[in-house]
């Protein structure tokens, strides 16, 4: 491999979706291609090549949480996969990743399941997989304003968790961080963590699509760096959860990969990870992906409805999955093309499916976010149509943690959460 100090051509750039001829440095503040498409990360994959898989293999499990900075990571521990370019002293990382592959046996047991895991992405510094991305993105922009690049601030919208690991990576970084959250629509626990860590925060009356194209302008205007899921900086911190997803299952993968989807960053990245290990070498079983989505907030699944040949943004409705309340997906493109490339289906959650589903899986052990509980709605919807079998190997990525969304849980075991009609509440019993 090639050490850190080693000045050749970049071995990471950004590239248009579109058209791979228009190429653009890491350190350019860029977020669309000429004609406004998405651009990604791209990788030199034959300078990748150069190690063997089972070389790479032998370095993640290494590096996998020691304490030599910044490998310890579970994202910068797969660091020429992720920003190959960046300054070890310029990484923004709190040691993120390495989150627990948990075994749900007795879940997977009661709905049919012999082989039922959880990537459980909540247990981090900010409880969300949101850390994953935003450790690449501020280290990114902590190197760029090393370089001289004018950075004022760092942006974005967000229902809650963006903004969360937005604020923690920038305070730790020394970069101002500025918030727009739709108002009354994120949990307490949710906007109470970029207040802590000092992020300028608007609550705007309007939702998350709102929020969305009032940061896109106040980054063009005032020159703040935008750090939403179009920037694809993220993806690539986000893109290890498939990496780590095969380190822990000893370098395969399963049958399905399930996952909640809202800007759709998340599968995307998912898949660009799934990408990696098979152009070298890693792994050589192709698992199928499917996402989940709140009926509320269902623009993917309508989509998919029609085999991806229509898609038409929508108003998306309130869902205690609030989180993916998200009518019009920045990277829906990427995650179309994600589930084509994985065989993929898409399914949907009412309000009362999610709280149930959470409800059964809290009382075996789990504690799940509402966004995990429409991913496992999707799983038993799967079950039900009979595309995952009993002896089926299946992952479903959690989130984001269930202590972020105490308000929800707790409604509904007090059996006053609007439109559901408790079943399975088990509220406090109050005594003298």
């Amino acid at each position: 491999m090639s050490s850190d100090s080693e000045k050749t051509r970049p071995r990471a750039w950004f590239e248009s979706l579109d058209d791979p001829s228009e190429r653009y440095g890491l350190d350019e503040v860029v977020y669309t291609d000429s004609k406004g498409g998405l651009l990604q990360v791209v990788h030199d994959m034959d300078a990748l090549r150069q190690t063997s898989a089972e070389e790479w293999k032998a370095v993640f499990e290494r590096r996998a949480r020691k304490n030599e900075w910044p490998y310890g990571s579970g994202v910068w521990g797969k660091k020429e996969w992720v920003l190959p370019d960046i300054e070890n002293d310029n990484v923004v990382s709190m040691y993120e990743g390495h989150t627990n592959l948990f075994w749900a046996e007795r879940y997977g047991r009661e709905i049919g399941l012999e082989d039922l895991w959880l990537k459980l992405c909540g247990n981090s510094h900010t409880g969300s997989f949101k850390d994953l991305g935003m450790t690449v993105l501020v280290s990114q922009v902590k190197q760029m304003i090393a370089s001289g690049v004018d950075i004022p601030a760092v942006a974005c919208a967000s229902t809650g968790d963006t903004s969360a690991a937005l604020s923690a990576y920038a305070a730790a970084a020394g970069i101002p961080a500025i918030v727009f959250l739709p108002a009354g629509k994120i949990s307490l626990a949710q906007l109470i963590q970029p207040v802590a860590n000092g992020a300028i925060v608007f609550a705007l009356d309007t939702d998350f699509d709102g929020c969305m194209d009032i940061v896109k302008q106040v980054s063009r205007k005032d020159g703040v760096y935008l750090a939403n899921s179009m920037n694809s900086l993220r993806i690539e911190g986000q893109k290890t959860v498939g990496l780590e997803i095969a380190q822990q299952l000893d370098w395969s993968m399963p049958d399905w990969l399930v996952i909640p989807g809202g800007n759709l960053g998340n599968v995307s990245a998912l898949a660009k990870g799934l990408d990696m290990l098979f152009e070298l070498g890693l792994i050589s079983k192709r698992p199928r992906i499917c996402v989940g989505q709140a009926e509320a907030a269902n623009p993917l699944y309508l989509a998919y409805q029609r085999d991806f040949e229509v898609f038409e943004p929508i108003a998306a409705r309130t869902t205690v999955a609030s989180a993916i309340q998200i009518g019009n997906p920045v990277s829906y493109a990427k995650a179309v093309d994600a589930l084509r490339r994985y065989d993929g289906v898409v399914e949907q959650a009412t309000e009362s499916e999610i709280m149930e589903e959470c409800a059964k899986a809290d009382r075996t052990g789990l504690f799940n976010c509402p966004h995990t509980g429409v991913a496992l709605v999707a799983l038993r919807k799967l079950q039900a149509r009979g595309l995952v079998r009993a002896s089926d190997q299946v992952v479903v990525v959690s989130t984001a943690h269930g202590l972020k969304f105490v308000d929800s849980k707790l409604a509904y075991h007090e059996m006053r959460l609007e439109g559901v009609v408790s079943e399975h509440p088990n509220p406090p019993i109050e005594l003298p």
